[in-house]
């Protein structure tokens, strides 16, 4: 699996360009960092990769990708739903028995440090917890490429090194990982970056 970038370029109807001849390839099990100043076009980078926008100039294809999620910058969650009910749903549907989907679920849940917030409501976690949870939801959807937007624009020091380790388990699951992030820690725990301010 991989994304493929070929001279991408894209501009606002003002000719005001974000980036330029953006090329590159990541593969499966990479976590990659966009990085750049804010206004340089990470996020609608990211909206390229996904499909959802048409770039000026050039290509981004995805090989051998068949599902792709997407956690936002501001979690979004259902509010009286437990942090428990948001890992489940995705395997329940996908068929797989609510009894097996609580037990794989709980270990997902272990795996990010939330066991001890599994039966809370969404609208009782705090900012990291609403996170990982979100990062936790994507691993239990099984997606081949993710995509991040600025997981630690408003978290505190510690809450973001613990979202940082959350997304290098999804990476070692074989996941394409691609963060948009000003973060240097985000960007230093990647196995490499892509600066957009150089293009």
């Amino acid at each position: 699996m991989r994304v493929t970038a070929k001279n991408l370029s894209h501009a606002f109807q003002d000719d005001h360009w974000l980036f330029r001849d953006l090329s590159f390839t990541v593969e499966s099990g990479e976590m990659v960092a966009l990085t750049g100043p804010s206004g340089s076009g990470k996020s609608t980078l990211l909206g390229i990769i996904a499909g959802w926008i048409k770039p000026t100039r050039g290509t981004s294809e995805l090989v051998g990708i068949s599902r792709v999620g997407w956690v936002f910058q501001n979690p979004h969650g259902v509010a009286r739903r437990s942090a428990l009910d948001h890992v489940i749903q995705p395997m329940l549907a996908a068929g797989a028995p609510r009894r097996e989907a609580i037990k794989k679920a709980l270990d997902i849940l272990s795996s990010f440090g939330l066991d001890r917030v599994a039966h809370e409501q969404f609208h009782q976690l705090s900012g990291g917890e609403a996170q990982r949870l979100m990062l936790a939801r994507s691993l239990a959807s099984k997606p081949d490429l993710l995509l991040i937007d600025e997981p630690t624009a408003q978290l505190d020091a510690s809450s973001s090194l613990t979202v940082i380790a959350a997304m290098g388990v999804l990476a070692k699951s074989g996941m394409l990982v691609m963060v948009a992030t000003h973060d240097t820690r985000t960007r230093d725990a990647c196995h490499r970056s892509i600066e957009l301010s150089e293009h």
